[in-house]
């Protein structure tokens, strides 16, 4: 499915939903990793929904290793993003209120592939290359925010 993010834009269309996401920010030796999404051709964080029954800690273990085949396991949270100028739209007609919740975490097992389908790659990126990639504003943020984060750091909430 087809998406569009549209950030504090005037002719965005209204939020038809919200539904409670989370994305991890997983760093092993200067290098970040991403995934590049099919939905809206963009580096993202690994991520989605929270499902009904599961906690937003169980989602983000849960996502990564779906997008990326990676193991994680969580040791912070880097921040809670819910500005209501960020919302996507669906080409089913959706329209998402942007509700996301960000969290630190360090890699345990697994091996590295993408999720056909949802990803068309998964990868290690040199922090010192992020520039060069296709990330929304709004996925920068919290990049930036993961990148900086340490144990103790107070979240962001936005």
């Amino acid at each position: 499915m087809a998406r569009v993010d549209f950030w504090d834009d005037p002719n965005a269309p209204f939020p038809t939903s919200i539904v409670p996401s989370v994305t991890a920010v997983v760093v092993r030796d200067g290098h970040l990793l991403l995934i590049h999404k099919v939905d809206n051709d963009r580096w993202a964080l690994p991520g989605g929904g929270v499902d009904r029954g599961e906690s937003a800690v169980h989602a983000a273990v849960r996502e990564t290793a779906e997008e990326t085949g990676l193991d994680v396991e969580v040791t912070g949270l880097v921040g809670v993003y819910t500005d209501p100028r960020h919302v996507m739209r669906y080409d089913d007609g959706e329209v998402r209120q942007q509700f996301s919740v960000c969290f630190r975490a360090e890699p345990i097992g697994g091996s590295l592939r993408p999720q056909p389908g949802e990803t068309s790659a998964a990868r290690w990126v040199p922090v010192n290359d992020l520039a060069a990639l296709d990330i929304h504003p709004s996925m920068r943020m919290r990049i930036d925010d993961g990148l900086a984060w340490r144990p103790g750091t107070p979240a962001r909430f936005t």
